[in-house]
């Protein structure tokens, strides 16, 4: 093994700031730096294990994972249950397509649907897909059920949104670096402020050919950006006024992550079309899925939509095990009653620092604020310190820091985190 010293650059290759972590994982950086696309900006760690709240590097450093994978991992690392399924159904059978029927996907339909009273699944494989689906049996709705001109029909979905990277989905993405040298874009779309109520209610008096609010119920990318109490309600009411879909996307927010099973059960909102995927999976293998009821579903006929690996025998067990544990381990009630330790803590940390100035979420889906006046890297450089404190976490927007434990983690070891992140961002305060 060749370990050479290893500087890291962003993209405009400008030098990051000094690493924290010893040379040992400089080889593998520099493969992907020279083999890879430069499509992510990782922290300079290389992980190799990983178990429960806990991550390993290559040097055997431990770390508090504070990332979670973008909430793929809420049932923890490698969690025994959902490994073994997958272990189990892999010496089986792995793939069959969508050709014939296997003795697990339907059984995974069935228990999907119950767990989240929908009607309705549709599988595939990674949340950028679900996304796709949910738009296209949006529009197919449209067409099929209520009427609309054929190739008039207009979705609204909110400024600041993250729904994921293909073509369609950056389209109506606010993001330059999303948008820039991707074109030309997918047309259909209306872009209106989020968690302004008002926005929606004036688009939909005016324009009679939208059929689909597509909408996070905390927007992640963003920075964990919370919508004021109501909003959701009021805009699932809008839509049911003016017969339009109301479509969650919950891949980030559901299964646990915001302290109840859905985000959007906190204002008792069942989405027309509701939108999963990363811990659906237990963070083992890719699965996603939409649910909807019977009516909207079936307008999807054989051959106008599929994938070869969506629903696989695999991807139907583990997401079973996944949910299991959701539910038998009560993650969404931990999550709960964590989220508010947490922010309880991170408050007084904020009222007593220059560096941290806010903090917000619901359960362990949280971000803090940085004050990043002064030296725009700042939330960059908390980071890489936290790293060297033993936990992981990365910012987003330039001066927020996420933070999303999984959902396992127990009270003493947030209490550690906590005291953690404390300290470090005291030693940023001097």
């Amino acid at each position: 093994m060749n370990e050479k010293n290893y500087t890291k650059k962003d993209s405009n290759g400008q030098e990051l700031p000094d690493s924290p972590f010893s040379d040992k994982g400089a080889y593998f950086i520099s493969l992907e730096d020279q083999y890879g696309a430069h499509n992510y900006q990782p922290l300079p760690v290389v992980l190799e294990r990983g178990e429960g709240v806990f991550l390993r590097d290559v040097n055997g450093k431990k770390y508090y994972d504070f990332l979670s994978a973008y909430s793929a991992v809420n049932q923890g690392h490698c969690h025994p249950k959902i490994v073994n399924a997958l272990v189990n159904q892999a010496q089986k059978l792995t793939l069959t397509s969508r050709a014939f029927y296997n003795n697990k996907l339907g059984v995974f339909e069935k228990f999907a649907t119950e767990f989240f009273g929908y009607e309705k699944l549709l599988p595939m494989n990674s949340g950028a897909e679900a996304v796709e689906t949910g738009l296209k049996l949006c529009r197919k709705w449209a067409y099929q059920k209520k009427g609309i001109e054929e190739n008039q029909a207009q979705i609204v979905v909110c400024a600041n949104n993250f729904h994921g990277r293909t073509t369609t989905i950056v389209s109506f993405s606010v993001d330059p670096l999303a948008k820039s040298d991707f074109g030309p874009f997918t047309p259909g779309f209306i872009i209106i402020p989020y968690n302004e109520v008002d926005a929606l209610e004036k688009v939909l008096r005016e324009n009679k050919n939208i059929v689909g609010f597509l909408v996070e119920p905390i927007q992640g990318e963003a920075g964990v950006n919370v919508p004021t109490d109501g909003y959701l309600r009021k805009t699932y009411e809008l839509c049911k006024e003016h017969n339009v879909l109301f479509i969650a996307d919950e891949i980030q927010t559901g299964i646990g992550r915001t302290g109840k099973l859905l985000a959007c059960e906190y204002e008792a909102v069942k989405p027309d079309i509701l939108i999963l995927g990363k811990a659906l999976s237990g963070g083992v293998y890719p699965v996603s899925a939409v649910l909807s009821s019977r009516e909207i579903m079936d307008v999807i006929r054989p051959g106008q939509h599929g994938s070869t690996f969506g629903g696989n025998p695999i991807a139907a067990t583990v997401g079973i095990a996944a949910l299991t544990v959701i539910r038998e381990e009560k993650l969404a009630e931990n999550a709960l009653e964590l989220g508010e330790i947490f922010r309880k803590e991170m408050q007084k940390l904020c009222d007593s620092s220059n560096v941290a100035q806010s903090v917000r979420g619901k359960g362990l889906m949280n971000a803090l604020i940085i004050n990043n006046e002064k030296h725009k890297d700042l939330a960059w450089d908390i980071c890489l310190k936290l790293a060297d404190n033993g936990l992981l976490a990365k910012p987003t927007h330039t001066n927020i820091i996420r933070f999303t434990p999984p959902l396992v983690m127990t009270k003493s070891q947030l209490m550690e985190c906590i005291e953690i992140i404390k300290e470090t961002i005291l030693q940023f305060d001097n």
